[in-house]
């Protein structure tokens, strides 16, 4: 899908902040050693992705009761829900000079049961009411484009892949059901997650806080 993105200036979508904080030592030793590994942008990007994704599990998929939102943070308890682990990847992917930003989608019934919910702990947020999805878009030199890549985690039924043409998202939208793509592409994390991530004690309290909409 084509984004849109919220700051003209692509040095927005470079810079750091509390929760995408790729100045810190651990997240740039981990950039480091990864870009190590690879050597070029395009393999170290995918490399980032794949390392996020699959080494980071998502606290639903877990059952990490720790609430993690600072992209250091995330990578230091490997722990995270959608939302920190896209603030890992961006910092990551920030450490070494490719652009990335923030995405969101709104999603519903099994979709967003499967990115939030830890099955036996509770109910989805809402029953089938929407919940907010977070997910990266990235730059790469040379690319005029933004690609969307889901760093969430895979398991049965959710196969997201680092693919910069061709999406292959955790949860592709179903219009029917009112799913939606937002087009925004933020260089922060939006208010609304955030705000859910830092105000949350542990995960219980965080399926209760988050948002249903932008």
């Amino acid at each position: 899908m084509q984004l849109i993105q919220q700051n003209p200036d692509i040095h927005a979508y470079l810079a750091s902040d509390e929760a995408i904080d790729h100045w810190h030592p651990l997240v740039q030793e981990t950039a480091d050693a990864l870009w190590s590994a690879t050597g070029d942008a395009y393999s170290y990007a995918k490399a980032a992705f794949e390392f996020v994704r699959d080494t980071i599990p998502h606290s639903a998929d877990s059952g990490d009761l720790r609430v993690s939102w600072r992209a250091s943070d995330v990578i230091a308890t490997r722990n995270g829900i959608c939302y920190a682990k896209s603030h890992a990847l961006v910092a990551l992917l920030r450490a070494q000079g490719i652009p990335a930003g923030l995405c969101y989608q709104l999603l519903t019934d099994d979709h967003s049961c499967s990115d939030s919910c830890s099955g036996g702990a509770g109910a989805c947020p809402g029953g089938t009411n929407a919940v907010i999805h977070g997910l990266v878009a990235l730059r790469l030199p040379g690319r005029e484009r933004w690609s969307r890549v889901d760093p969430r985690g895979n398991k049965p039924g959710v196969d997201a892949q680092f693919s910069l043409d061709t999406e292959r998202l955790a949860f592709p939208v179903r219009p029917e059901l009112g799913e939606i793509d937002h087009p925004e592409l933020y260089a922060v994390p939006h208010p609304a997650t955030l705000k859910a991530l830092r105000h949350s004690a542990d995960r219980p309290e965080l399926w209760r806080n988050l948002p249903t909409a932008l």
